[in-house]
């Protein structure tokens, strides 16, 4: 057995985790990534990947200060510039670029090609050391920080080790970090269509009673749908072939959508969690690891590079202060700026999913008046979308 010296070990090397990593290293920091396994190879012929993410414009912004924003492009994103919702015809809310003088909202990227941009220039990084393929068996504390035991026998001693290993983080449960969740009474499943036609750059949500039909743009006639409903109808969904699934789709989804035809889906139950603290001495939780919301507005990834910008910030900073960066009362800064946030923006997807989840009469009425007061909100429209871009 060989015990290992870092500063700082992260848990996870996807989309959040590599990104924090990447920015660590760039600021001096010696970081081990531990993750399971490399993402594959891109390949430009293959069909897109079924797990698609709405990267806002902050999150470009982010991504480009690392400098794996042209990577991700010479592989494959596709720019929105306009996102429609409505339940009734009468009713819709646009929100566009041009009200906010932007060129674009985001971009619709596959979560495939984030993590392998990131993973790239992590591998291409002096201050990383890359475990691959690890799993953490237990975490302890240790002097100053903490000591983790992988399986394959070595242990790495460490400053900080940071949770970025998903919904079910090992990290949070090994810390006895708890959390306040739910099951929401819905499921998701996400479609890889193509189109008939161009896709263009507008991505929209129907409402309907038993959830929201979505249309996510894609490159070439590429295309993502998301169908949320019941978990029962889900797993019926999932048990189609790809020609009754057409079929299903045709008959449910708004005319505007065109022809489409399936090619792959996967489905998942939907859960809110959060933790009961992201932060202590020499531990720090980040993206789902701390926090899961309803993927209704598609802020899940887009929340967590809101916490790697911020943790990056408080950790330079008390570095250039010669500050011990590692210290619960340095971490806590993290916590404060970013656990509050993350409560907004989970309250404001759940009193959506309450308010359009449903089939009463009086509700309808009054949601849908709301949508035409929104479009009509000026600038308090505007200021909801520029938070929700994180701008």
């Amino acid at each position: 057995m060989a015990t290992q010296q870092t500063e700082i070990a992260v848990v996870g090397g996807g989309m959040v985790g590599g990104a924090l990593a990447l920015g660590l290293a760039q600021q001096g920091f010696q970081v081990t990534v531990i993750e399971k396994a490399a993402p594959p190879a891109f390949d430009d012929n293959q069909q897109p990947d079924v797990r698609i993410s709405a990267i806002s414009a902050a999150s470009v912004d982010l991504l480009r200060g690392l400098g794996v924003w042209e990577a991700i492009l010479a592989m494959r994103a596709h720019p929105y510039r306009r996102l429609e919702t409505w339940e009734w015809e009468n009713a819709h809310v646009k929100f566009d670029a041009a009200e906010l003088k932007l060129p674009l909202l985001g971009y619709m990227v596959e979560n495939n090609v984030l993590q392998l941009a990131l993973w790239q220039a992590l591998e291409a990084h002096d201050n990383v050391t890359l475990r691959v393929p690890a799993l953490l068996k237990a975490l302890h504390r240790h002097e100053s920080g903490h000591l983790l035991e992988l399986d394959d026998g070595d242990e790495l001693a460490v400053k900080l080790v940071v949770g970025a290993d998903g919904a079910s983080s090992q990290v949070r449960q090994m810390a006895g970090i708890g959390i306040h969740a739910w099951q929401y009474d819905q499921a998701c499943m996400l479609i890889t269509v193509k189109c008939e036609n161009e896709p263009g750059d507008s991505t929209w949500q129907h409402f309907t009673p038993h959830g929201p039909h979505a249309f996510l743009p894609l490159f070439d006639r590429w295309a993502s749908l998301v169908w949320y409903d019941t978990p029962a109808r889900i797993r019926q969904l999932q048990g189609l072939s790809m020609a009754q699934l057409q079929h299903e789709i045709d008959k449910h989804f708004p005319a505007r959508l065109g022809k489409v035809t399936p090619v792959a889906a996967g489905g998942f139950p939907l859960t809110r969690r959060h933790a009961l603290q992201y932060a202590r001495q020499g531990l720090a939780l980040v993206g789902d690891a701390a926090h899961t919301i309803h993927p209704l507005a598609g802020q899940g990834v887009n929340l967590g590079y809101r916490d790697v910008d911020a943790l990056l910030d408080v950790m330079s900073r008390a570095r250039e202060q010669a500050e011990p960066w590692a210290s619960a009362a340095v971490l806590k800064r993290y916590q404060m700026r970013r656990m509050a946030d993350n409560f907004v923006m989970q309250s404001g997807m759940d009193l959506f999913y309450a308010g359009f989840s449903n089939d009463i009469g009086p509700i309808r009425i009054l949601r849908n008046i709301g949508l035409m007061a929104a479009e009509r909100a000026g600038v308090l429209k505007r200021q909801a979308l520029k938070y929700a871009l994180g701008l």
